[in-house]
């Protein structure tokens, strides 16, 4: 198209020949040599010139392309539209017509279908330096040049012989082939000179060593762009072509941009001085280099390449022979070298990129269409589907005419019907819906005959009727043939969906034709699509596998490929309705219909499974999108339905499912999935925000006026309902200079529609928010649980730019969970639930910004392009709150990136329009607001740009497809529209709010609200796995923690030490400071607490090496091992066992596990010495090395070599640091070893410790020397006797210290003495030293009072007599015995021997000093020999020792019976295991009680002193008491006594303040009342008044409970009673309640505080503060308690008006009513029986205290005080069986006052009449507990005010002297007379009064008898 002449394809073009005039002859004369021949030229050296005659129609001409023959020009383009293609191609934008022509010309130049000619060239002289050097361009149409200008055509130019000369390079070079860009990508890269880019270059450089070099030949326009920007040079690739370089110069221009540079032909060799001579790139192609490729150089090399003068000369020499002034082309392979001007200087914040956008320059022939707007053979492809259409509909028609003439059988395309009508076959309308739809498509759907498509409705109606016709409804209740028969139906019934489908989609295409849009036709559609939704398809959907719908399930499940297809038809037939509601005006009723079939359709819940659904789960949730479309489709298209839209909706929620899985169907672009609904309500609210496309709606109105004007020529603006808005503002340059007129028409247009977005928003939210604070999560309800589905959803869209409206519905949410949290009137379920939804809020935002945190900075680290750098700039402005609104709301800002990305996927996702609807809004709504905001600069510029702005969206907001209109855009990636859309979203409101809602959550911490602030620490858990930062630096969170660390409810310290394990893991820094209070817990009251603590404290040992730190923790741990709870007790066992034992199983030898094993014995000698822990860790050790351990060979591995280490610091110097372990500190853990296990010793280790035990009878050493005889105690009996010399040596050391050592080591001593007397066999020493002390102690009998030294001497004597008796079995020298003379009678054994010396010393006439020795003497002796217990002289002085109470002597005989009873009930253990392992023994042992010999002996010893026992553990709280608590245990244990018996002591000792003595009452009692329960239950209420005395009398405290908090004094035995059945404790609160209840006459008439008054203290104070399990128990409680005080109250409330108020009841006038002043005082005392007095008031006390802690209870947990207010009859009992909940801020401190207040009530007569007057004032006035009107039906039976008993119609029968009215004769009634007032009483209750105008307003009639 270079000239007009004939082309290469034969056609001439059209152009203006003035406007572009033709070149001259000698311009083609020029560039003969230049350009390819054309066909005229070409011929003389082609085959053609032997073919004659020449003509097309026997040879074609060439052409450019191939396949088929290329159209003609001249028949496709008129030269009117070449014209104005030319003209258009002007302008430097182009439209779209010239962007489609020229890619249609370019796809004819591809290479590969251009004809490839080889001609010979003639040869040529090298003389052309003189020619022209005019280009092929000149002359030529603007189109052509644009052509010639962006197209590349690689082709071969054959190279001229030229005589005398060589070719420039010394081969012919051969130009790369070049790949066409489309149209679409040169506008998203417009050719740029850029900049050189190093580390781009180094990426490129390394591809290029691979790649083929070739030359690049760029077209003159890309010569001139670089020409003109010529700059230094940049250094190119070096060449790996052989042939001889040449120098030219070079121009800067981008490796990327010569990459896809079109090439020009080469020019003369006497052109390249004039011209810059092309650049060089290196292409990579995966072929192999070829001979003639060279390279072009870029710089001179004498002058950058660094070579030398006489390299260059050399290269020079390489070239041709030519002379050095001519020019040519050469070869440079230059050497790296540092250019300064290759580097820029980088801005720190990059600019606005300018070459995004551009605007489109269009013409008027743009309003037309024409076939250059898009495919030139887009007229051809309709004219193919038009006659396809035709013939479609010509052979349906044939074929029904064929079946009406020949009434032959059905044809495939057409049938009959039943009533013989003729109607399409399914093949048929699948036919005929292809090409409907592809005319409809390609817009050739106009031309179709009307008649024919009349027709083709017609013959679709005979489907409709049948379909119509058929009873289709499924019955669970079918069997196999009913689904038979229904299935050969579906056949008809799909028939008639796709008639439908058929007459919808003819009505779809757009046609003006008023025939076409039958009525009748679409309500036969409707009627039969909601017949088989609701018969068929939501029947279907909701059929499951199980329940009674089963077997039909199977049935169908048999033909699911035949109901599949239904669901697709359906599906389908919906999508059209959805068009149909688009493309015309369809009655209301039609649109009400539809929108009921997809609001049903919507809330249907599908199968949650493949196997519970017949057709699959894909195919409902298909149709269900379908139906989400249809909504959305009626909601955009009629405003006045859209608050009916949403109430639908928002009322079928109940119907959701609320499980997280089956609830979230609907899949969003990311893949992520949410709620259909969810996505259905912000799609709603985002299409509210959209203008509705009234154009319809005007040109109707426009006719009705034209009609109107015609008629009577009135207003016609009075016909149309809305006046057309007019706009001032017609250009952008107008709205420039009039801003403010621009900003004020755009304000006015989107302040109605964001408004609209909002209301709806807001109506929405509010009516899910409002439901869900009336429910719960386990409620009846799924509000509450819809609501968190509902939130999570909206989060997860929340970075969506496909969902914006989910950022105003998390706003508007959140502005109301703020109301919720800050009002002090909200419940604490409501601040929980706006707490958890905050939480969840401020997670999403602190993800939001975490992500595009990372985001920003990957693209500002990456070699991003320039929109990714401009859009990472902006968002760390945003982050770090630096951006101004001016760059949010800019022309080329983050809202047209995400509006230009949504408008690219519109052809996807159609419904992305309500998106861009809202987006355009909300853009505009914040540029008025940037407009007018006070911070901004004033300037003209920015104002200017507003305006223009504003002028933009104004237009966008009338017309959705003006922008891609007028403007251009780079196309966006998902990345950079995600990122731009986070933009928006962190300057929202919503995510501005962040610190906000942290502020919120952070001042819940300290609410005064438990639950509350427990769920807050929940909530900042949640923003703490999304955003650690918030602890970083000075935190508040930190403190706030730890202060609810401390908190008094146990839910807030658990929750508080969960985050604290969070945040020492998130910031380890953190875990010095923490570590303390989580220590600290682990002595919290909150089992739950002590666990988590103690879990935490573990994973900070593991973690931290600090000693100090692992000491701490372990000593903790350790004291946990005595836990009072069970749980407690194994966690810490077995941390312990994790902590020290398990790092150490696998056995290793290298010094680093050596060291390591060092460091922890010195851990654990420190843990010992600092924390008083080797009595605890002694069992710790025994459990873990038992033989019931799952590990225990690997712990005892471990054990020993800790034993091996801990041997080897045995010489050790003490040291002052603690982590240094002395010798003394090791030899403690030693010996506590030595008591686990005996057998973790070597003898070698044995033998090193003899050393130490030297010492042992002195005080060097005592606590070493100790150690080591305990040690061998434990370990000698592992000894081999073949070791006797150091046994012998041993035991001359131990014989000397029994005179000397103290008595508990005199214990150890003789013990080993013992066992190595047994490995000797021989005892002979022992024997002699016992016999030695028995004669000592005969000598000293009957010889008087002993003096000092005599005392000091038998105390010695009697303590190693006792000592030998307790260890030594000397029967053997049974012999030696007898024969001393001076000893007691022999009675057959030594330990009888050993008690008749001992006994005289124990008389009543021996001083104590004497007696204690004696019976510690006996005592131990009997403990080995329990026979000697039945003695008669034993158990004698035993109990003169107990009748005189000497507290000293009876420890002695406690200490026996306890070290006996523990020895029988380890006994009894081992033999009950025995048992276990052997039958054998189980039946030789059921002869003896127990399975020992001695059990008798226990029975009887603790029948003869259980009362004394009893009496000691209850007489004191000091350690005599716990020593008979340790005994009464023991005995508990082997059930040596009744349970009653020790039962009642237990219960007492429970409330003992010593916490060792309660805690060991309450375990025994607990393993009692598991046991014996039926038996104990009966022993409670005594039980209560045996604590009463307890507390009263030993405890010095009669009240109830203890303060600090308060706490009932029974709470254990409530604890115990928590494991019986509820009905059990509900008959114990009914007793205790009754203990309060007492006879008026027997209460006591002289005491202040008598003990009855003090009792019923005792008990209502405990009943107050008991923890309830149940409302119902409570309830009972209650009820039991008002029972009390109306029954009881009533008697004394008569009683004191009579006798002490002296009560009158004749009637006194009004006039004869005294007044307040003249009101007679109150009787005086001396008038009343002061005794009387007392007793009355005394009952009053306990009435009004039973009464106050009533109204405390249902204070405390939220119990109706209204009779009127609670429901009738009792709760249900699902509600009874639940836990009370205590009411947050009540606390125990008033009635605690209160009930102090009114004992106080008998100290003084004064008093005394105060607290009568108060209770009658109670029964008389109180708003509950009244005494009722005579007109008032007010029946006291029932109770009052309890929900429990409130209507309780079978409530016992009060007392007759209660006030119940009676009938008007009956026995007991009151008498009826008249008032003193003839004006009727009003009904209602009295109002309130005090006493004394009680008592002057009584009436004469009311008499009581």
């Amino acid at each position: 198209m270079a000239s007009p002449q004939p082309s290469q394809n034969g056609i001439l073009p059209h152009y203006d020949q003035h406007a572009y005039p033709q070149p001259s002859p000698g311009v083609y004369q020029q560039q003969d040599n230049s350009r390819p021949f054309t066909l005229t030229e070409a011929l003389p050296y082609t085959p053609f010139t032997s073919v004659f005659p020449f003509e097309p129609d026997i040879i074609s001409n060439p052409t450019i392309g191939s396949g088929p023959l290329a159209p003609s020009l001249a028949d496709l383009v008129s030269r009117e539209d070449y014209d104005a293609l030319n003209k258009e191609a002007e302008n430097p934008t182009h439209s779209k017509r010239v962007e489609g022509s020229l890619e249609f010309v370019q796809h004819l130049l591809k290479a590969d279908k251009i004809t490839q000619f080889q001609f010979k060239t003639a040869p040529k002289t090298a003389s052309l330096a003189n020619k022209s050097s005019d280009s092929l361009a000149d002359g030529i149409s603007p189109f052509a040049r644009m052509v010639y200008d962006n197209t590349a055509i690689s082709f071969r130019y054959s190279t001229p012989e030229i005589s005398n000369a060589s070719t420039p390079n010394g081969h012919g070079m051969s130009p790369r082939n070049m790949k066409k860009l489309s149209p679409k990508a040169r506008r998203q890269e417009p050719p740029k000179i850029v900049k050189h880019n190093p580390a781009t270059s180094n990426v490129q450089a390394v591809a290029h060593n691979k790649a083929r070099i070739e030359i690049h030949l760029p077209t003159r326009k890309e010569l001139d762009a670089a020409a003109s920007m010529y700059t230094s040079t940049v250094a190119s690739a070096p060449a790996t072509s052989p042939s001889p370089a040449t120098q030219v110069q070079s121009q800067t221009v981008s490796l990327a941009d010569l990459m896809v540079t079109p090439k020009v032909p080469v020019l003369p060799v006497s052109q390249v001085s004039q011209v810059p001579p092309p650049s060089v790139v290196a292409k990579v192609e995966p072929e192999t280099p070829e001979p003639n490729q060279a390279v072009v150089a870029k710089k001179e090399i004498s002058e950058a390449s660094g070579h030398p003068p006489h390299a260059a000369s050399q290269i020079q020499s390489r070239s041709s022979g030519t002379p050095s002034k001519q020019s040519s082309i050469r070869i440079e392979l230059p050497a790296a070298s540092f250019n300064r001007e290759e580097f820029a200087v980088v801005p720190d914040s990059p600019d606005t990129p300018t070459h995004l956008s551009t605007k489109r320059k269009r013409a008027l022939h743009d309003e037309l269409e024409d076939s250059l707007g898009g495919e030139l053979n887009q007229r051809e492809l309709a004219n193919a589907a038009f006659g396809d259409l035709r013939r479609c509909f010509q052979e349906i028609f044939s074929a029904e005419d064929r079946l009406s003439e020949e009434h032959s059988g059905a044809s495939h395309l057409v049938t009959l019907t039943n009533e013989q009508e003729p109607t399409m076959t399914i093949a048929a309308h699948d036919k005929a819906q292809r090409q409907i739809t592809r005319a409809i498509s390609l817009g050739c759907f106009r031309q179709a005959p009307l008649d024919d498509l009349l027709r083709i409705q017609s013959l679709s109606e005979g489907s409709l009727k049948l379909a119509d016709t058929l009873d289709f409804k499924l019955d669970e209740t079918w069997g196999e043939t009913e689904v038979g028969f229904w299935v050969q139906q579906l056949h008809d019934i799909e028939m008639g969906l796709k008639a439908a489908r058929t007459s919808l989609r003819i009505m779809c295409g757009g046609r003006e034709d008023k025939q076409l849009y039958s009525e009748d036709l679409i309500q036969q559609a409707l009627n039969l699509f909601r017949n088989v939704i609701g018969d068929i398809i939501i029947p279907t959907a909701e059929l499951r596998s199980t329940g009674p719908s089963s077997n039909l399930f199977r049935l169908l499940t048999m033909h699911k490929k035949a109901i599949g297809t239904l669901f697709t038809t359906c599906q389908k037939v919906f999508s059209l309705m959805s068009d149909l509601i688009v493309g015309i005006d369809l009655s209301e009723t039609v649109v009400n219909t539809l929108e009921f079939i997809a609001s049903r359709l919507i809330f249907v819940e599908n199968a949650h499974t493949e196997k519970d659904s017949v057709v699959g789960v894909q195919k409902f949730d298909a149709l269900r999108l379908v139906a989400m479309n249809v909504l959305s489709q009626i909601f955009l298209m009629n405003p006045a339905q859209r608050e009916g839209i949403f109430n639908e909706i928002l009322t079928s929620l109940e119907k959701l499912p609320i499980g997280k899985q089956s609830a979230r169907q609907f899949k969003l672009s990311e893949g992520k999935s949410i709620q259909p609904v969810s996505a259905l309500i912000m799609r709603l609210i985002q299409a509210s925000a959209g203008k509705v496309d009234d154009r319809k709606e005007k040109l109707r109105g426009q006719m009705m006026q034209n009609i109107a004007g015609e008629d009577d020529g009135d207003d016609p603006s009075s016909t149309n309902g809305k006046l057309e808005v007019t706009y001032a503002i017609k250009t952008e340059e107008y709205a420039a200079v009039q801003h403010s007129t621009a900003i004020q028409e755009l304000q006015a247009l989107a302040k109605s529609l964001a408004d609209g977005a909002y209301r709806n928003a807001t109506y929405v939210v509010n009516f899910i928010v409002k439901r869900a604070l009336k429910s719960t999560k386990s409620g009846d309800t799924p509000y509450r649980n819809l609501l968190d589905l509902f939130i999570e959803d909206f989060t997860t869209c929340l970075d969506s730019p496909d969902w914006p409206a989910a950022e105003l519905l998390l706003r508007l949410t959140m502005y109301i969970m703020f109301q919720q949290v800050d009002g002090d009137k909200n419940a604490a379920p409501a601040r929980n639930m706006a707490l958890e939804l905050l939480g969840l809020m401020a997670a999403a935002i602190s993800r939001l910004r975490s992500h595009v945190r990372k985001t920003a900075t990957n693209f500002e680290g990456t070699d991003s392009d320039e929109l990714g750098l401009w859009l990472a700039d902006l968002t760390l402005n945003v982050l770090e709150g630096n951006m101004s609104m001016e760059k949010t709301v800019s022309w080329l800002g983050p809202y047209r990136v995400v509006l230009e990305y949504l408008q690219d996927r519109l052809g996807d996702d159609p419904y992305l329009k309500g998106a861009i609807s809202y987006l355009i809004t909300d853009w505009g709504s914040q540029v008025t607001l940037g407009y007018d905001s006070v911070g901004a600069e004033d300037s003209e510029e920015r104002d200017s740009e507003f305006g223009r702005i504003a002028f933009r969206l104004r237009n966008m907001i009338e017309d959705p497809k003006w922008l891609s209109r007028e403007y251009n855009f780079k196309s966006v990636i998902p990345n950079h529209a995600k990122l731009s859309h986070s933009i928006i979203l962190l300057r929202s409101s919503f995510c501005a709010s962040f610190k906000n809602i942290l502020n919120i959550l952070m001042g819940s911490m300290t609410t005064d609200q438990a639950t509350v602030r427990s769920r807050s620490l929940k909530s900042i858990n949640l923003v703490l796995d999304t955003d650690p930062t918030i602890l970083d630096g000075d935190s508040v969170f930190i403190q706030l923690i730890l202060q609810c660390s401390n908190d008094p409810s146990p839910q807030v310290r658990d929750s508080a030490l969960g985050l604290i394990g969070k945040c020492m893991s998130m910031r380890p820094r953190l875990e010095e400071k923490m570590t303390p209070t989580v220590i600290q817990r682990f002595i919290d009251s909150g089992i739950g607490v002590r666990k988590r603590a103690m879990k935490l404290a573990k994973d900070i040992y593991l973690g931290n090496d600090s000693k100090a730190v692992r000491s701490t923790i372990a000593n903790g741990l350790l004291h946990r091992t005595q836990d009072p709870d069970e749980g407690v007790r194994e966690l810490a066992r077995q941390m312990i066992e994790e902590v020290w034992i398990s790092p150490f199983y696998k056995e290793d030898d290298s010094v680093t596990f050596k060291q390591s094993l060092t460091d922890h014995v010195a851990l654990m000698v420190q843990t010992v010495r600092q924390g008083n822990t080797a009595l605890v860790l002694d069992k710790v050790f025994q459990t873990i090395l038992s033989p019931d351990s799952k590990l225990a060979e690997a712990n005892s591995r471990v054990c020993t070599r800790l034993v091996a280490n801990l041997v080897d610091l045995i010489g050790n110097p003490d040291s002052d640091d603690p982590s240094i372990p002395s010798s003394r500190d090791a030899f403690q853990v030693l010996m506590i070893f030595a008591k686990a296990d005996p057998k973790l010793f070597t003898f070698e280790q044995i033998r090193q410790l003899e050393p130490h035990i030297a010492s042992v009878s002195t005080s060097e050493d005592l606590a070493v020397s100790r150690a080591v005889v305990v040690i061998y105690r434990r370990v000698l009996p592992q000894v081999s006797s073949v070791h006797s010399k150091f046994l012998s040596d041993v035991r001359k050391v131990l014989m000397p210290a029994t005179s000397k050592v103290t008595r508990a080591l005199l214990d150890d001593v003789v013990a080993c003495l013992w066992i190595i007397s047994e490995l000797l066999q021989t005892c002979e020493p022992l024997a002699r030293l016992v016999l030695s002390c028995l004669k000592a102690i005969q000598s000293m009998s009957g010889k008087g009072p002993l003096d000092r030294t005599k005392i000091r001497q038998f105390d010695r004597y009697s303590l190693i007599v006792g000592m030998i008796g307790k260890h030594c079995n000397l029967d053997s020298h049974e012999e030696r015995f007898k024969s001393e003379a001076n000893l007691p009678k022999w009675k057959g054994s030594v330990s009888k021997l050993m008690v008749d010396a001992l006994v005289p010393f124990a008389n009543p006439s021996q001083p104590t000093d004497v007696r204690r020795p004696a019976l510690d003497a006996i005592g131990l002796v009997c403990q080995s020999n329990p026979r000697n217990y039945v003695s008669a002289n034993v158990y004698t002085t035993f109990q003169q020792a107990f009748d005189e109470r000497i507290q000293v002597l009876e420890s002695m005989i406690l200490r026996s019976f306890k070290e006996f009873l523990f020895v029988e009930e380890q006994r009894s253990e081992q033999a009950a295991s025995a048992a276990a392992s052997g039958k054998e023994s189980v039946k030789k042992d059921l002869k003896v009680m127990g399975g020992t010999s001695f059990d008798d002996v226990a029975s009887a010893t603790t029948q003869r002193f259980l009362k004394d026992i009893t009496r000691i553990a209850l007489a004191t709280q000091d350690d005599h008491a716990f020593l008979a608590m340790e005994v009464l245990a023991s005995i508990n244990r082997q059930g040596l006594v009744h349970p009653k018996e020790t039962g009642v002591t237990l219960i007492t000792l429970e409330t003992c303040p010593v916490p060792k003595i309660s805690e060991l009452a309450y375990h025994e009692h607990r393993a009692l009342h598991e046991k014996y329960e039926s038996v104990l239950e009966r022993e409670y209420v005594k039980a209560v008044q045996s604590a009463f005395q307890y507390q009263r009398d030993v405890v010095k405290d009669p009240r109830g409970a203890t303060e600090n908090p308060f706490t009932s004094k029974l709470h254990l035995l409530i604890e115990v009673l928590k494991i019986s059945k509820s009905k059990n404790r509900v008959r114990f609160l009914e007793k205790l309640v009754v203990q309060v209840d007492f006879d008026p006459a027997k209460l006591p008439t002289d005491q202040a505080l008598s003990s009855q008054v003090e009792f019923s203290r005792f008990v209502i104070e405990n009943i107050a503060f008991f923890e309830f399990v149940t409302i119902g128990e409570l309830q009972t409680t209650i009820n039991a308690m008002e029972k009390i005080v109306t029954g009881t109250g009533s008697g004394i409330a008569q009683t004191i008006e009579s006798e002490i108020f002296h009560v009158r009841m004749d009637p006194v006038s009004d006039s004869q009513q005294p007044t307040g002043e003249e009101q007679p005082a109150a009787p005086t005392p001396p008038s009343i029986d002061r005794r009387r007095l007392h007793q009355l008031a005394a009952g009053s006390t306990i009435l009004l205290a039973l009464w106050e802690a009533r109204t405390y209870l249902r204070r405390l947990y939220g119990l109706s005080s209204n009779r009127r207010e609670s429901n009738k009859g009792k709760g249900s009992s699902k509600d009874l069986t639940k836990a009370p909940i205590k009411v947050q801020g009540v606390t125990g401190d008033k009635f605690w006052d209160d009930i102090s207040r009114i004992m106080s009530g008998l100290d003084t007569p004064e008093r005394m009449m105060e607290q009568c007057r108060a209770f009658v004032e109670l029964l008389n006035v109180d708003n509950e507990v009244k005494v009722p009107d005579e007109d008032e039906e007010f029946d006291l039976e029932e109770g009052p005010t309890s929900p429990d008993a409130e209507g309780d119609e079978d409530a016992a029968e009060l007392d007759s002297r209660g006030r119940k009215r009676k009938a008007g004769n009956a026995n007991g009634g009151r008498k009826k007379r008249a008032r003193s007032s003839s004006k009727p009483r009003p009904r209602g209750r009295p109002r309130k009064q005090s006493m004394e105008a009680v008592e002057a307003d009584l009436d004469g009639d009311m008499e009581w008898i």
